[in-house]
């Protein structure tokens, strides 16, 4: 390996475009390759970052200088872009989710058996700096036993109906980043009872295309402590994203960042602080950097802590029991695996 990370973009889009960006500015990475389908994207991208560009995978996979990739293309191309990737012997990250298809996401882990490669996927929100402060809190003991985590997650205002028709719903593109939260902040293990409720209540248009906007969904893990989820497509006031755990000793949150650090006392204003980010990356995107660091420790060998490809498959099955209860009205039971290594 070169002494930079030699790192490919696959994607071109707005999550893409974010990557590139952070790969440029990072000094212990650069960016070799951006591609994409648009070849014309990848191309006004590759000259402004100084990198090659394509509109197939196979010259940066074929390429020895390669160390690493990103993929940050539709989540369609995921799959086979990670099972072509690690045979290609490249690490990865891969934004959330790998699949919306349970069956696809274990047929590429039985694709990728045996490829001795990282592998990360996308849960950027790890990243952030207040999660990760509770995070730290509960692994200290701070909270003694978990016994509730109460995860509240609020965008804005709804995508587009556009969106929503490819996104696979709410479940599984708002709520799968609550899901990972809430096996990560529980260490959660084996058996877990999932029951949820969803309505819509914000945009007809979501309705019209079978999906909610407004849901609830609770969670009994195995040793008996829950976790409640609270989410929405529209927050008239801004992007909130709150965490708490609950435990036998005490309770730790994070709560939303201001835009600025300022309190105002007035007349009209008895305490309140500076609005709330307004939307998903503004609340985020320092997170990415982080994330990429992170990313560049796993491939340099001196870290093996990250979200892997088994937290992304852990997901992905309370979003799909999730959806199924929200249907059925029933409690749906899964089995996560063992806990994630702390």
């Amino acid at each position: 390996m070169s002494e930079k990370i030699r790192i490919c973009v696959f994607g071109a889009g707005r999550m893409g475009e974010r990557h590139i960006a952070n790969v440029a500015a990072n000094d212990r990475a650069e960016l070799a390759y951006v591609v994409d389908p648009d070849l014309v994207r990848a191309t006004t991208l590759a000259e402004k970052y100084n990198c090659r560009a394509a509109d197939k995978p196979a010259l940066a996979l074929s390429d020895p200088d390669v160390d690493a990739v990103i993929i940050a293309s539709a989540t369609n191309t995921h799959v086979d872009l990670i099972i072509a990737s690690a045979k290609a012997g490249k690490a990865i990250l891969c934004e959330k989710p790998i699949d919306l298809d349970m069956s696809k996401v274990d047929r590429c882990a039985q694709a990728i058996e045996g490829c001795d490669v990282p592998i990360m996927i996308g849960f950027q929100r790890r990243f952030d700096a207040t999660h990760r402060a509770v995070s730290d809190a509960v692994k200290r003991g701070d909270v003694g036993n978990v016994e509730v985590i109460t995860i509240v997650s609020r965008d804005p205002s709804p995508p587009p109906a556009a969106y929503i028709a490819v996104s696979g719903g709410q479940f599984h593109d708002q709520m799968i980043h609550d899901f990972d939260l809430a096996l990560w902040l529980s260490a959660a293990s084996g058996r877990v009872e999932v029951f949820a409720m969803a309505s819509n209540l914000v945009d007809p248009a979501i309705g019209e295309l079978g999906d909610s906007d407004t849901a609830q969904v609770t969670l009994r893990f195995e040793n008996g402590a829950f976790c409640r989820i609270d989410c929405s497509r529209r927050a008239t006031y801004g992007y909130d994203q709150r965490v708490e755990v609950f435990g036998s000793k005490g309770m730790v949150c994070s709560t939303n960042p201001g835009r600025t650090a300022i309190e105002r006392y007035s007349a009209q204003t008895t305490s309140a602080r500076d609005v709330l980010n307004p939307g998903f990356m503004e609340r985020y995107w320092p997170t990415y950097a982080v994330e990429l660091d992170a990313f560049l420790d796993l491939v340099s060998g001196t870290a093996r802590v990250a979200p892997d490809f088994d937290a992304g498959r852990r997901a992905l099955l309370l979003a799909d029991a999730a959806r199924e209860s929200s249907k059925s009205g029933q409690i749906v039971v899964v089995d996560v695996g063992p806990a994630e290594r702390s």
